[in-house]
């Protein structure tokens, strides 16, 4: 997970001025010290670590902090704020064109993942904002890379324009926006050509095409994994292009985090989004905020109430609900809220956003394992007919022997099941009676 690794030890630092009463200088500067040897070793740029150490020990060595009665937690929030105007202080919003299409082009070196990072983008402004996006491929380089854009734009039904591999990536470029603009299509999302390492050819390219075109976003797609390396690309990018924002890809991997906390200060363009997974819909919008809370174990309720209500279908709520109160609630109704909560991420995932959740719990939690629980409670539903997922209390021995070999479980697994679902159903006629209706109030409330 990213900054496991920083989160670990600015937590450990924090742990152990807990205890005391007071904070004197010395325990101050003692923190500060490890506080830099652990961002870089996180290979946060090292200017970005001398002035964040500056600014924070400064503030930390106040009256204020000096005299709190809570003098660790005043430390956490100041590392908190300092980490969170590193990142951008707050979210950086799409820029839309005043007359669509909005054009945006994406950009970066060879293997960053500029083109699922295209098509994980045209997903959410689908989702997010009712967008209709147009793909266009216009890396006519690398092999099968039209292939591939083409590949993933029939996945989540997005349309791609392309001409082959034979036409100027200018031409293209100019191509798919008339396209866009004749068929309705917003916005357009062009996937350009990266390269191994920056070189003049390239550069003359983009420069050429949003020149063409005029994007009002240039995204620079930078892996997250590679750390210092990013930076220094980012910094390049953005020379040459005036880069409005960057997407941070394979931010989910065993990454340090040193792009994260290097790339706003070094470019001053902001981080815009990041990949968080490896399905198409793992694109969030970047909350500087809510990454500085998650590094320093203070959890991320916001962005797990996101997911919820990204998650949660208000009008299956509703029947839900009224399944309660008439208590019809079945095993089908249990599929469904199965896959509900899939969406919300792994459980360690769920579990990480929780303020106040020991790390010890999260290591005990066998995501690989609970996720196969989950697959085969799946296959044992799926396994049965639509009367015994309605009436339960049918299945009888026979039943349960041809639903688990077609499920590929044991009768055990199904027996299980069963006693699992009936706790499940009592235990949620308690929820009714409105509490889920005023839960989802309080959620759009947020």
């Amino acid at each position: 997970m990213a900054f496991e690794s920083l989160g670990d030890k600015l937590q450990g630092v924090f742990k152990k001025l807990r205890g005391k009463g007071r904070l004197t200088e010395k325990d101050i500067k003692d923190a500060m010290r490890e506080v830099k040897l652990a961002l870089l070793e996180a290979d946060v740029n090292f200017k970005v670590v001398k002035s964040f150490v500056a600014t924070v020990s400064e503030k930390a060595l106040g009256e204020e902090i000096m005299e709190s009665l809570t003098p660790a937690q005043q430390l956490i929030k100041i590392v908190n704020e300092e980490l969170t105007i590193l990142m951008g202080g707050e979210a950086a919003p799409v820029i839309f064109a005043k007359k669509p299409p909005t054009v945006i082009m994406m950009c970066g070196l060879q293997g960053a993942g500029k083109t699922t990072a295209s098509a994980k983008l045209s997903l959410y402004m689908r989702k997010q904002f009712g967008k209709r996006p147009l793909m266009a491929a216009c890396d006519i380089y690398r092999p099968a890379a039209v292939k591939q854009l083409e590949v993933l734009g029939a996945q989540i039904d997005i349309p791609v324009f392309s001409m082959g591999t034979d036409t100027n990536p200018v031409e293209i470029a100019k191509k798919a926006v008339e396209h866009a603009q004749k068929h309705g299509n917003d916005p357009v999302i062009l996937d350009t050509a990266g390269r191994l390492h920056i070189d003049e050819e390239l550069m003359e390219e983009l420069a050429n095409i949003k020149s063409e075109v005029s994007p009002q976003e240039i995204l620079l797609v930078v892996d997250a994994m590679t750390g210092q390396d990013a930076v220094n690309v980012a910094k390049t990018f953005h020379e040459n292009l005036d880069i409005t924002g960057v997407i941070l890809s394979k931010l989910d991997g065993d990454t340090r985090g040193g792009a994260a906390l290097s790339v706003r200060e070094v470019t001053g363009a902001p981080i815009k989004f990041a990949s968080v997974g490896e399905k198409l819909g793992d694109l969030e919008l970047f909350h500087p905020d809510r990454m500085a809370s998650r590094i320093l174990g203070m959890g991320d309720v916001l962005t797990l109430i996101d997911k919820a209500q990204e998650a949660i279908d208000e009008k299956e709520a509703a029947e839900l609900e009224a399944k309660l109160k008439n208590q019809s609630f079945d095993l089908d109704d249990f599929l469904g809220q199965l896959k509900q909560i899939k969406k919300l991420g792994s459980f360690s995932q769920i579990l990480g956003m929780i303020p106040g959740v020991d790390k010890k719990l999260l290591d005990t939690v066998d995501t690989e394992e609970n996720e196969k629980k989950l697959k085969h409670i799946e296959a044992i539903i799926q396994s049965m007919t639509m009367e015994e997922r309605r009436k339960p209390q049918i299945i009888g021995a026979n039943r349960k022997i041809r639903i688990a070999k077609g499920s590929g479980t044991r009768v055990q697994d199904v027996n299980q099941l069963l006693k699992q679902f009936e706790q499940m159903r009592k235990m949620m006629k308690q929820l009714s009676g409105g509490k889920q209706k005023r839960l989802l109030k309080r959620m759009r409330k947020r």
